[in-house]
């Protein structure tokens, strides 16, 4: 299969990339490295340094290089900045989106998978959570998912497009390549490792949560199952994916299993062989308090099971990484 990746210089899509090369396929990486890293694209990889929402230049790729499928992986994706200034990710999110759905339309690449997120549901009524819950994002980052949802439904009843859309939990660890380097960092495992590396406190944003240990709860899953579950959806998308049901696939991707900051922070610990340095600062808004999955759709429709499920291996991934990498891409 030739395929397209959208943010395949960032975190999950490099890793995805790795994954999509060791099962065979040609891949091409759409990235304007904003955010993502040049150097996490292997040297094998073509490699096109620019943004999926010029629709133009996206046709022309698709048709030079007859692609047949895209995973979207590129997005903003920062709860904080997406409440305050929602005007970048609906421009990105889903205005850029669609461009890219057009310029799949006009390329005839009639299958696509979407990088979505378990903030389109909002604070969930029960839990686990199952595709079947309500859709009510408490954030613009998680509306803009939902509304990019409803464009990849109307496209596949409308001109054929064949998509399933994986909506993450909380995604950590690191494959011996590739690994999480932000600026700003706001993902829970590296920002533990960094203060772990230089001993200054970190944040954790509110102890008062209706939880055990009054700290969010989320499901956890480590990257490379997140790659695994890419390609066998990517492969899915080879003929109508549920027949008789619309040609727009939603797919949670957990573990079932939720685990607390605090308790996030014991197994860093346990790896590490020392203390978090870490204070408690007030909330963050739009975190909802309790996020874990029902996979169980991803389980019947792809075959997926997550094997990397235990916080040991996804921090012992992510800490090894930051070892060979101590200042990220820039200083491996």
């Amino acid at each position: 299969m030739r395929i397209l990746v959208t943010g395949g210089a960032g975190y999950i899509g490099s890793v995805s990339v790795e994954r999509l090369l060791a099962a065979g396929h040609a891949v091409w990486v759409l990235d304007d490295t904003s955010t993502g890293h040049a150097a996490a694209v292997p040297p094998e990889v073509r490699f096109s340094r620019s943004t999926y929402a010029d629709e133009n230049q996206v046709t022309r790729l698709l048709v030079d290089n007859a692609i047949e499928a895209i995973l979207h992986c590129a997005a903003r994706s920062l709860v904080g900045e997406s409440i305050r200034n929602p005007s970048i990710y609906y421009r990105a999110n889903v205005v850029g989106g669609v461009a890219l759905l057009e310029a799949a339309r006009r390329a005839g690449v009639e299958r696509f998978v979407f990088s979505s997120t378990a903030a389109v549901y909002g604070v969930p009524v029960a839990s686990p959570i199952t595709e079947l819950a309500p859709l009510d994002p408490i954030n613009p980052y998680g509306e803009t998912k939902r509304t990019f949802e409803g464009a990849l439904r109307w496209y596949g009843t409308a001109y054929g497009l064949r998509s399933i859309a994986l909506r993450y939990f909380n995604v950590a660890g690191a494959s011996e390549r590739n690994g999480e380097d932000h600026d700003p960092e706001t993902h829970l495992v590296p920002t533990i490792i960094g203060a772990l590396v230089s001993s200054l406190p970190m944040t954790l944003f509110g102890g008062d949560y209706p939880t055990p240990d009054g700290t969010p709860i989320r499901d956890y899953i480590h990257v490379e199952d997140l790659a695994d579950a890419h390609l066998l959806a990517l492969e899915a998308t080879s003929e109508p994916i549920q027949p008789g049901v619309e040609a727009a696939v939603p797919l949670n991707l957990g573990t079932g299993t939720g685990f607390s900051v605090r308790e996030v922070l014991a197994a860093a610990e346990k790896v590490v062989g020392k203390p978090v340095p870490h204070t408690i600062g007030p909330r963050r808004a739009g975190d909802p308090p309790i996020l874990v999955a029902s996979a169980e759709r991803a389980r019947e429709v792809l075959g997926w099971t997550p094997r990397r499920g235990s916080l040991t291996e996804m921090i012992g991934s992510a800490w090894q990484w930051r070892q060979t990498h101590p200042g990220g891409y820039d200083q491996a």
